[in-house]
This record gives structure tokens, sequence and C-alpha cells, in this order.
């Protein structure tokens, strides 16, 4: 660069001209004067950038203050309800440019809010929940062939479902208080009553037990509620639901989680299938007849029972309660029997029994009951069909498995009185169930 060189820049077609100051102090830069000779227009182009980058600040304000005016909406709407949509219909508000507020929005399906919050809900179903206690007794036999019994309790839970002028009524599983001595209903003001069977199934694994009107305080009548039952039909993957139940014994306790799959078939511990709602809630020892809730607080499925493994964690089951309604609402019919017959009006069924215990069913491939190993001539189980060799598993659909079981349900039946007996029979190369109609005769006197 020289002293005398001229420099120009141009916009649009004029021009001004510079030149290199010759007065400036030698060793300094080069100072750039205005060339008299050439003349033109001043360059212009600083102030339209200046211009230009003010309207774009003015632009991204605009959208800016669109957008969080929209995102003000529905956090609004969020605050107001449990969970919510904001669509492009509803979150077009006065005040906003229809230009700038359906252009941004159209980019935008819906905005949803999961509320982890189920404190509202818990605190309306929590007075249809019970905790049950079975008190049983438990037979055996020692390692020197000595017979034994001693007391047991086992925990589980329940729902109210029902009540009329005599009994509310208690839906439950038939584990939870089948061979029960006595059974001790808690409820939400902890008060406690003693309950009696109504009907069992044990396929199902259901059951109805019944409290008497007369055994409940006012008080525990005004803090008691029925629970309202939901539609399992209409489940999905996914859906938030809602386990409580007399976990470990403790006292009701509440655990929430998912549906993990629907219809999904489990053997149980007697060799029989069912179809189950698979969720990851937790569901431990005593949730079992309790129930798993929707969103909505609504019945959808009996809690049944849970895979117990150290390699196995979130695989609770439950009986949809579509399924489960039509047994519930046959057993809520029959009748509840509260006392044992006197001895000389009990029904007799005239056969010797023998339990089939598990070492014995796995030795000699018998299914576990009680073993008919003798019937007697012209008694009731004969005439009903009933032959040496069956295995009664069942009596009027509560599931039998000891002399002592089969025993204490014929004394709540007098003679007279009809009951079906199921018993698995050897047809053919295996055992097939069979259902007999037994009408109780009275006992021989000696």
């Amino acid at each position: 660069m020289y002293e005398n060189d001229i420099y120009s820049n141009s916009d649009n077609g004029s021009y001004t001209t510079y030149q290199t100051d010759p007065n400036r102090n030698p060793g300094t830069d080069f100072v750039m004067v205005p060339d008299p000779g050439k003349k033109g227009k001043k360059k212009k182009g600083g102030f339209r950038k200046v211009l230009f980058s003010m309207s774009l600040g003015l632009v991204f304000g605009l959208f800016a203050g669109a957008g969080f005016y929209v995102v003000q909406l529905g956090v609004d709407r969020i605050a107001g309800e449990d969970a919510a949509e904001v669509s492009t219909e509803d979150a077009a508000k006065p005040g906003l440019p229809d230009s700038i507020g359906e252009s941004w929005l159209n980019n935008i399906n819906n905005i949803t809010y999961v509320n982890t919050d189920i404190s509202n809900v818990v605190e309306d179903v929590m007075p249809a929940m019970v905790s049950i206690v079975n008190n049983y007794t438990q037979t055996g036999t020692t390692f020197w062939g000595q017979p034994y019994s001693q007391q047991g309790a086992s925990s589980g839970s329940g729902i109210i479902v029902a009540e009329n002028e005599n009994e509310l009524l208690i839906v439950s599983n038939n584990h939870v208080v089948q061979g029960m001595d006595t059974l001790e209903v808690t409820f939400i003001d902890g008060s406690v009553a003693q309950a009696h069977i109504k009907g069992t199934d044990s396929d199902m694994d259901l059951a109805v037990i019944a409290v008497s009107m007369e055994d409940l305080s006012q008080e525990t009548k005004n803090a008691i509620t029925i629970a309202t039952m939901g539609d399992s039909d209409d489940l999905k993957l996914g859906t938030p639901v809602i386990a409580i139940g007399n976990a470990l014994g403790y006292g009701q306790s509440v655990t929430s989680g998912i549906i993990s799959a629907l219809n999904r078939e489990m053997t149980l511990d007697d060799g029989s299938v069912g179809t189950f709602i698979q969720t990851d809630t937790a569901i431990n020892p005593g949730n079992s007849g309790g129930a798993l809730l929707n969103i909505n607080g609504e019945v959808i499925g009996i809690n049944s029972n849970k895979i117990a493994s150290s390699q196995v964690e979130g695989m609770g089951y439950a009986i949809p309660i579509s399924s489960a309604s039509p047994i519930i609402a046959d057993l809520l019919e029959r009748q509840t029997r509260t006392e044992k017959v006197p001895d000389g009006e009990a029904g007799y069924m005239g056969i010797t029994m023998q339990d089939v215990t598990d070492q014995i069913a796995q030795t000699l491939g018998i299914p576990e009951g009680v073993y008919v190993y003798d019937v007697t001539e012209g008694s009731a189980a004969e005439q009903a069909g009933i032959q040496r060799g069956d295995v009664i598993v069942k009596f009027d659909g509560q599931r039998v498995s000891t002399r002592v079981e089969l025993k204490q349900l014929v004394g709540y039946y007098k003679a007279g009185e009809t009951a079906t007996v199921t018993v698995k029979r050897f047809v053919d190369g295996q055992y097939e169930d069979v259902e007999l109609e037994v009408t109780l005769g009275s006992q021989p006197t000696e």
C-alpha cells in the first residue's frame, strides 16, 4: 500500500473516493481523506443493516411473546384439572393473533399432563376395602406317624360389593377363606367382625363372605362404602392401575403401576389354569382378594396371586372383573351358613375317607383331595353315584383337600338337603371331573 494510492467503494452505482493524507506523520498508519477531485454519495449500507437487525428482533420478540402466552394457557388449564389436553381449537384464545396462534399451534397435536397423585382416588375407595384373617386348624402326622393338629392364621383382603337388610357382602379369593375355622374382617374404622362363607368358586378362586349387619355399629356403617365395579374388557396395555390390600397382614396398603399384559394364562398350584390381568403393581402375600382399580376408582380386577421367585420382579396377577362378575352374582344368591347343624340333624354321605397328600399324589399319580376308600351300601353317596376310588375335590362348589375340611362343610347341611359333589374319577387311563347331586341322609345311630 503506497501513499498516493486511491481507494474507492461503490453503493448503488455512486462512488466516494479516498486517498492517503500527504500530511500524515511519517511512521503512522495511513489516514484516509476524501479526494476532492472525486465526489459521490455517502454509503448507506451500515444504516440498513442496523434497521434490518432491529426488524428481526421485533419479529423474534413477537413470536416469543406468543409462545409464552400459549404455554401459560396450557399451565392454567393443567392447574385446574388432573389431566388435560390442549388442542389447537381450545388454545386459540382472544388476544393471540390468529395468524400467529394458528400457525404455531398447528405444529402441536396435543399437550398431555399425567397426574401421579392418586391420594383422592384412594381416599374415596378405601372405605370399601377390608382386611381378612383366616383362623384355621392344621392337621397332619408326625415323623413317627402320630396325628397332630395346630392352630394357624393367614391374612388376606376383601372388597365390599353389596349389602341387604341382614348382611354386608364381601368378595375375596377362595384360597383366602379356604379351610377356615373362623373369619375376622377389619373395616376402615378399625372395628372387627366375624364373617361366614356365603359361597365359593374354586375354579375362579372366588369367594363371597357375609357379615351380619347386627354385628356392625352405626359408626362402622357410616364409615364404609360399597365399591364401584368397572369394565376390564376395555383395558389397554400401559393403563395406570392401583392395588389396595392387606399386604403381609400389616393392614391396608396402596401400590400403583400399569397394565403389563391382558388375558395372561397361568397354571395355579392346584393344576388349574386361569386367565389373568398382569400388572407391575406390587402384589404381595396378603393382597389376595383385594382390589385392582383404575384411576377412576373402579374395581377392574381382584388380586389373586403373584409369581414368587428371586428371578421375578413386578409380575402380579388379578382376576378380570368382567369374568368374575357373573360368578360373584351367583355366589351372592347362595344361602349363608353361619352355624353348624346339631349332630342329630346333620347330613351324612356314608363314605370312608382318606387324605391324598402331596406325597401320595406324586408317588401314585392320584389327584390331591379326599380319596373314597369305601361307600356304605344304601347310603346317600351310593345313591348319588359316588364310587370307591373317586377323589372328592369339591363340596357344593367349595374346594376340599382333607377329610377335616369335608366334615366341616357337611356339618353345615341338614339331612335332606342337596349339594353338588365334584369328584375326580379314573376313566380310560386318566382322571376326569364328574359332578354328582347328593341328597344327604341322616347319620346312623349306634
